[in-house]
């Protein structure tokens, strides 16, 4: 692929593109075999959806590269999430968190399906609750606008003891359902890691190709909201996707589980190899992730689902980030 000349980048953009689709296929058979709803969202999208950050901070880091990049990627990626790729499918489809009225079925079901509904909206709620104590804490690191090794190991072991919250949480559900992982499992996880390796293989050649270019918009400079953009593209499909199927439990989660991977655990693994500094519009960045991920709480909270209104509102916050941010990057 490396020797095809000017095919080279299209190839491997296709190949980090199905990759990440190999890895989303296989979410459909994990849904079914133990991982459900919220925490399918919380524990697994993530790092499927989030798996080209995560290789994105290793490669940088690994090569010297500029943190103020990396900063830039989780942050282009977290506000994205929770503003546009939220904000939009609601507007579009709009997006009721109440359960349906079922029109069949013993009134155990449906008490069972409205006790699953308010499981799945307290887990929802502690996703965002950790949304913002994740971006509070990073703000909280960044005031003397850098990130340094102890503020990396920091934001790495709270992330560590997140998932292991979730890692209990399944093995706890499974076995109140009396209720084991399928013995596809192992070969679901192979896919994943063939997926990841894939991931791995294109994004370095990516970094490494954009790197020598420094002229454009599709050059160095613009690193950072190149890779953020590109490596959104899968969980876009999977918020429009569980959108259209009606599904905003998943939507939520992982839109939200997606943005714990970059914050704060892309951020924590590059300053474990030199100190990030902030970018220029690091503050604006932190501040919309803040107010959003607020306002989901708030909406979710309170009125059990957000109206469409407010995802024109989160789409117009997306539009005053990249107004922001473009011209400081440029």
């Amino acid at each position: 692929m490396a020797a095809s000349g000017a095919w080279a980048p299209w190839l491997f953009l296709l190949l980090f593109l199905a990759a990440s689709f190999l890895m989303i296929w296989r979410l459909e058979a994990l849904n079914a075999g133990g991982l459900e709803g919220t925490v399918l969202g919380t524990l697994v999208m993530p790092y499927c959806s989030g798996i080209g950050n995560l290789i994105f901070a290793f490669v940088v880091g690994a090569k010297g590269g500029s943190g103020t990049e990396v900063l830039t990627n989780c942050l282009v990626n977290n506000v994205t999430n929770l503003t546009l790729l939220i904000g939009l499918p609601v507007a579009i489809w709009g997006m009721n968190r109440e359960p349906a009225k079922a029109q069949k079925g013993s009134k155990k079901q449906k008490q069972k399906e409205v006790q699953e509904h308010k499981l799945n909206r307290l887990s929802t709620l502690l996703t965002l609750a950790a949304v913002l104590f994740f971006t509070g804490t990073t703000w909280a690191l960044s005031r003397d606008h850098q990130i340094n090794f102890s503020d990396g190991l920091a934001l790495i072991a709270s992330f560590i003891f997140w998932q292991c919250i979730h890692v209990f949480e399944v093995l706890k559900s499974n076995v109140r359902k009396n209720r084991s992982f399928g013995w596809m499992l192992p070969v679901d996880l192979a896919l994943l890691g063939l997926g990841a390796y894939a991931t791995y293989v294109s994004t370095d050649w990516l970094v490494d190709w954009i790197g020598k270019i420094h002229t454009g918009f599709i050059s160095a400079k613009y690193l950072g909201w190149l890779s953020g953009w590109l490596m959104v593209v899968p969980n876009g499909v999977l918020a429009f996707y569980y959108a259209r199927r009606g599904n905003p439990e998943v939507v939520y989660t992982s839109q939200a589980g997606d943005g714990h991977i970059c914050i704060p655990l892309c951020i924590g693994i590059y300053a474990l190899y030199r100190p990030i500094q902030t970018p220029a519009f690091f503050e604006t960045g932190m501040y919309i992730l803040l107010v959003s991920a607020c306002v989901h709480f708030v909406m979710i909270a309170f009125f059990g689902r957000l109206p469409r209104f407010v995802g024109w509102i989160l789409t117009a916050a997306y539009g005053l980030f990249l107004y922001k941010g473009l011209p400081q990057q440029g």
